[in-house]
């Protein structure tokens, strides 16, 4: 059977997120034929409603309201949750970011209905859709199938490829919703993350651990990202040692990364940092130490001085640009 399917895309610095356009083609999977609608909220989101329509989706509604400038999770309920009344869906796809783990569960609860998180592939469409996603830190995968209620899920960025951009030319409409009783309002937003790419979306990431010795030993890594058009990231290891800021740290504790390719320099490979990590496409790693832990993990492993190996890898890279 076809469902009607939610979409809550997200936005950063007047631009959709990638994962908005990826949480999209989850949802036609969802959807079995359906119909797939798009949501935005903020305070002023209008403008982008054509893109997501330009990457599948059949509608999209918007919710704008200067309660809803930045994220809060009583903001940004109460706006859905308007839209989940006045659609009556029978699925739901949220992006696992930051907002959506946040959001998802609140939601969730309101309705009483289950919650598939972190999926990072789906097989099958409508109701006979299988969901995966890792478990035990991503030492397993787990396949869920929704057999009654609402068919609500994250999926994690970066995983489940958009559909081609097309013309667009679906219907926009706006929801008028009076945003009360917030508990928070926030009135200013101090980002300590570095510019550039997003290291959630990233598909190349540099990650630097301990044995890149200081803060000024990261710069061969950034040089060597920036090159290849990717991200810095690091272990808890470099951002406890003060190298970085936590912003970029990967592992359980940190950001889940998922990018094409992910090179690993001076970084043991420690089981929490394993579990942010370890499902890259491709894992390049560089230590010292043959029998470090992260080669277990690694496609491609070097054993060498970073701050040798590094610098050869950014000069071949660059005579092939």
């Amino acid at each position: 059977m076809s469902k009607k399917v939610l979409v809550l895309g997200e936005a950063r610095e007047g631009a959709l997120r990638n994962v908005s356009f990826e949480a999209i083609a989850a949802a036609k999977q969802v959807s079995g034929g359906g119909e797939v609608v798009g949501v935005l909220i903020g305070d002023s989101v209008q403008d982008l409603a054509q893109e997501l329509s330009q990457y599948g989706a059949d509608r999209v509604i918007t919710v704008e309201h200067p309660h809803l400038k930045t994220y809060t999770s009583d903001g940004f309920g109460q706006a859905f949750m308007a839209v989940v009344e006045q659609e009556n869906p029978e699925g739901m796809v949220f992006a696992h970011t930051a907002n959506g783990k946040d959001l998802a569960p609140k939601i969730a609860s309101k309705l009483q209905s289950g919650l598939v998180s972190d999926v990072t592939a789906i097989e099958g469409e409508g109701d006979d859709a299988e969901f995966i996603r890792p478990i035990y830190s991503g030492k397993a995968f787990e396949k869920v199938r929704v057999k009654d209620g609402i068919a609500f899920l994250t999926i994690r960025p970066n995983n489940i490829p958009p559909l081609e951009k097309g013309e667009g030319g679906g219907d926009v409409s706006s929801l008028s919703v009076d945003i009360t009783n917030l508990r928070t309002i926030i009135q200013d937003v101090v980002r300590k993350s570095t510019d550039g790419v997003d290291l959630s979306e990233a598909k190349v990431i540099v990650a630097g651990g301990r044995g890149v010795k200081s803060a000024e030993g990261f710069e061969p890594l950034k040089e060597l990202a920036d090159l290849l058009g990717g991200a810095i990231g690091a272990s808890r290891g470099a951002c406890d040692a003060d190298y970085v800021d936590y912003s970029l740290q990967i592992g359980q504790t940190g950001k889940v990364v998922t990018p094409d390719l992910y090179i690993a320099a001076g970084i043991s490979g420690a089981i929490q940092h394993l579990a942010g990590m370890s499902n890259s496409k491709v894992i390049v790693a560089i230590n010292k130490d043959p029998e470090a832990n992260i080669f277990k993990v690694a496609d491609y492993g070097i054993v060498g001085d970073l701050f040798e190996v590094v610098p050869m890898l950014t000069e071949e890279f660059r005579k092939m640009m």
